[in-house]
């Protein structure tokens, strides 16, 4: 870890610890994984149907989308640092108001204030774009994704654990700990980073269709928004085919959404070693290629006969490492297309991304049910691996014209 710090390190300012960077990541996931367990738990205790708690997570995650759209701008113009503490400011305080709250919609008010922790994960990739090249940035955006990829394996075992012991508000006075904690340690260690703001919304706005209109970012957000979706998709549909089709138990079913973390932590991990090597564009088609045909490779096996749930959880596997190799270099790129904008090309791609996984876990739902479910989910998650490869054609496309 302190070899990867020595990296960040630049002549002009203070460098970030990669170690504060991970955690804001890391934290940003937990805010929506951790207390899922006790999602029942909590229905019972307000009182209240499944479905209308369950607004804690789908509520929560359009919000969190929205908020990456101001987020990002805001950054560019009035900095990194003040944006990123104001954000966890309001995520501790909101922290607080769940863990506290006795009525159903004073809780998802507070809820939906902890968005602003999402900050955490925009912002930790223009830190790192603004202080690294393009190679070098998805370098270390794979050495963070390693690390953080851990976050919704162990997220939803500490939340069970704690719900199980000491009630859902437990995991909430967790959430303030952390966000208390994760602002000393913005405050002492996280300097600013974006050393040539926009002077004015009236600039930035001036400046922003300059990178909408620009065609190469959205090919890099196209090969992002696909290549999440398919990790949703997953998500989406692993329990319904898990116990429709193979019989799963819950506790079986939870280890197997793990297979999809592991795959995605190794290509983190080889992302980090590699990117020098190969360079960026390379490791991303490596990637699509893993995420296309892993899933078509589980899909022939079944055919042929092996109907067996650890060929499909190899299948996604195979889209777990290809979006190992493909996020970090997929992220460094959209942010590279004009770097002024850095935070609001992270926070532009990163709402899509959230936008568009959550209409794969809506498809894959509605569609993997019966018999054939299982070919159902890892057919659209081979279908939304490969529009993410034909994104990176485009993007190598317009790169030989430029």
């Amino acid at each position: 870890m302190q070899h990867e710090s020595s990296a960040l390190a630049t002549p002009e300012r203070h460098q970030p610890k990669m170690l504060t960077l991970i955690l804001l990541t890391g934290l940003s996931v937990l805010s929506l994984n951790m207390f899922l367990p006790s999602l029942a738990q909590m229905a019972t205790g307000f009182d209240v149907s499944y479905g209308l708690i369950s607004l804690a997570v789908g509520g929560y995650m359009l919000v969190s989308a929205a908020l990456q759209l101001v987020i990002g701008p805001l950054s560019d113009v009035y900095g990194r640092r003040p944006v990123l503490l104001i954000g966890l400011v309001v995520f501790t305080g909101a922290s607080l108001g769940c863990y506290l709250s006795e009525n159903i919609w004073v809780f998802l008010t507070f809820r939906m204030l902890q968005g602003a922790v999402i900050g955490g994960m925009v912002l930790s990739r223009a830190i790192v774009r603004d202080i690294a090249r393009p190679e070098e940035a998805a370098r270390l955006l794979g050495v963070i994704g390693t690390a953080m990829a851990l976050a919704p394996l162990l997220g939803p075992m500490l939340g069970g654990l704690l719900g199980e012991q000491f009630g859902w508000r437990a995991n909430f006075a967790l959430y303030g700990f952390m966000g208390v904690v994760m602002t000393v340690i913005c405050w002492r260690d996280l300097s600013e980073t974006n050393l040539q703001p926009t002077a004015s919304f009236t600039e930035q706005f001036r400046a922003y269709p300059d990178l909408v209109r620009d065609r190469l970012f959205w090919a890099y957000t196209a090969c992002l928004v696909f290549s999440v979706g398919a990790f949703y998709a997953f998500l989406g549909g692993v329990a319904l085919v898990g116990e429709g089709v193979f019989g799963l138990s819950p506790s079986q079913i939870g280890i197997g959404m793990g297979s999809i973390s592991s795959g995605f932590m190794l290509g983190n991990f080889l992302t980090g070693r590699l990117s020098r090597r190969l360079g960026m564009l390379k490791l991303i088609l490596l990637g699509r290629v893993f995420g296309t045909f892993g899933p078509l490779a589980a899909m022939v096996l079944m055919s042929l006969g092996l109907m067996n749930v650890w060929v499909m959880f190899a299948g996604a596997i195979f889209v777990g490492l290809g979006n190992g190799l493909t996020l970090p270099g997929a992220n460094a790129g959209v942010m590279s297309v004009n770097p002024r904008l850095a935070g609001s090309a992270s926070g532009l791609s990163g709402a899509l991304s959230v936008l568009g996984g959550a209409g794969a876990a809506a498809l894959t739902g509605a569609l993997a049910s019966g018999d054939r479910g299982a070919y159902v989910l890892l057919g659209v998650m081979a279908l939304t691996s490969a529009a993410s490869l034909a994104s990176v054609l485009w993007i190598k496309a317009l790169e030989r014209a430029q």
